[in-house]
């Protein structure tokens, strides 16, 4: 097989287009809700962005495969750069607590990550509760399953997980905002469908990284 080359350029508006709502979100109606820690301990939603700015990411559920390829790429963006960028990296799902510590061993996910299993913050952001694909849409290109197996496997997951439920509205879409530090939000995103992820280095590039993380292999970090 062929090596592949790592990506070099930084994906832009010009080259990539993503439905995104508006950055004047009503922050003020989810300040105040509790998301839980892997072990049940809530936290106000505030807390996550008032001293530094935060990449927040809600996942449509911890089964979703989608969810899980995209928060595996994820785990490769490199601690050196989250911290030397003073953000914090930020997950969010709609389970309940106890599934958190399976999903990053899974993952290998080594950043912060919370539930809002009322999904109160998801309702009251607005985020969507079905799909909608257009013949415009980009996937993820964190992605790599296909539909069916990707299905398949999330089914296996359900099927032979000692607690066994779909952790979480299999209806419900997730999302991506940039906020903080204090109450500004810098970047919004609102996925339509499983596969509307917010590319990470786009995210992160909104967030001001200045450095690509190479997914196509093992994570390499490629100044521009």
């Amino acid at each position: 097989m062929a090596e592949v080359s790592p990506i070099t350029r930084q994906v832009t508006v010009e080259t990539r287009q993503f439905s995104r709502s508006p950055v004047d979100i009503p922050l003020e109606d989810v300040q105040d809700c509790f998301v839980y820690d892997r072990r049940g301990v809530s936290v106000p939603f505030k807390e996550l962005y008032q001293d530094r700015k935060a990449v927040i990411i809600f996942v449509r559920n911890f089964l979703c495969y989608s969810c899980k390829e995209y928060v595996e790429d994820l785990s490769k963006v490199p601690k050196d750069v989250v911290k030397g960028a003073n953000i914090r990296l930020v997950v969010i799902g709609q389970s309940a607590h106890h599934h958190i510590e399976a999903f990053c061993c899974l993952t290998g996910y080594p950043y912060e990550m919370y539930v809002d299993p009322e999904r109160c913050i998801y309702r009251k952001l607005g985020m969507k509760t079905e799909e909608i694909f257009t013949d415009s849409a980009h996937p993820s290109p964190h992605v790599k399953s296909g539909v069916f197996m990707g299905q398949l496997k999330s089914l296996w997951r359900a099927m032979s997980s000692p607690a066994f439920d779909f952790q979480g509205d299999l209806h419900q879409q997730g999302g991506a905002i940039i906020v903080g530090p204090g109450t500004q939000v810098h970047y919004a995103h609102f996925d339509t469908n499983r596969l509307d992820h917010m590319p990470i280095n786009w995210l992160l590039q909104h967030a001001g990284v200045d450095h690509t993380v190479d997914f196509s292999s093992k994570p390499k970090i490629i100044h521009l």
